[in-house]
């Protein structure tokens, strides 16, 4: 396998765990917005944002509230008001063996990119409240390349700023189809999907995932270690 020089990682669902947080505050902002538990609009709505999943939040909401740019705006500011909120209050925790991974590929010379489809403003007070900030090189947002996922614009953006010469030394993990599509789309060698998220081992590999993790704990393993070709984890996917 091509030597990995730059991981670009998804928060919410890869190295943070608090994904009832992330679907609380999507649910609390359809509500101001007259979509309420209950109604058929409702589940319609949770199902966009289950499938969007990855996508940056505006365009989730811009999905729910299709020609109504001002309600998609208003029920994204509830979102971040509400998510951060959730923040000050408790905290965020990481993955189960999220830390010790990444210092495992710092140790080994991988730079670390998270890559996000919450706004700056959101990622911001994400990383003020992350006690293994120091654990990463860089922390991109929609905002920070022009377009979010599954356009593969931030992973391109972290090789850039990374001055990693050749998209083959990347690799790309995440929860989301979104995550694999962006991947895939930036050439990355190894775009891993991990099963701590949202979406199902089926719907990774449909997202052109090469290779399928329990979680970001065996990221390390298959980067650093011996690790088994991408049919292989293909067919013991099925």
């Amino acid at each position: 396998m091509t030597p990995v020089k730059l991981a670009c990682l998804d928060l919410a669902g890869t190295t943070i765990s608090d994904i009832d947080m992330v679907e609380r505050a999507f649910a609390e902002a359809i509500a101001t917005q007259g979509i309420v538990p209950g109604t058929s609009a409702y589940a319609r709505a949770m199902v966009h944002v289950h499938r969007s999943r990855g996508c940056p939040k505006i365009e989730v909401f811009r999905g729910i509230f299709p020609g109504n740019e001002a309600q998609a705006q208003a029920a994204n500011l509830t979102f971040e008001r509400s998510f951060e909120g959730a923040i000050e209050r408790t905290g965020l925790v990481p993955a189960p063996g999220a830390v010790e991974a990444l210092e495992k590929l710092r140790d080994a010379g991988v730079r670390i990119a998270l890559v996000t489809g919450f706004s700056r403003s959101t990622l911001g007070r994400v990383l003020g409240s992350l006690p293994w900030a120091d654990k990463f090189d860089l922390a991109l947002c929609p905002e920070d390349a022009g377009r979010g996922r599954p356009y593969p614009d931030m992973v391109l953006t972290a090789v850039l700023r990374s001055g990693v010469e050749d998209v083959r030394h990347v690799a790309v993990a995440g929860d989301s189809e979104s995550d694999m599509l962006c991947g895939r789309r930036a050439g990355a060698s190894v775009v891993a999907g991990v099963l701590t998220g949202v979406h199902s081992r089926e719907r990774l590999l449909g997202g052109g995932a090469t290779h399928i993790l329990d979680s970001i704990a065996d990221l390390p393993a298959l980067l650093l270690g011996a690790e088994a070709p991408a049919s292989e984890a293909r067919a013991s996917a099925r």
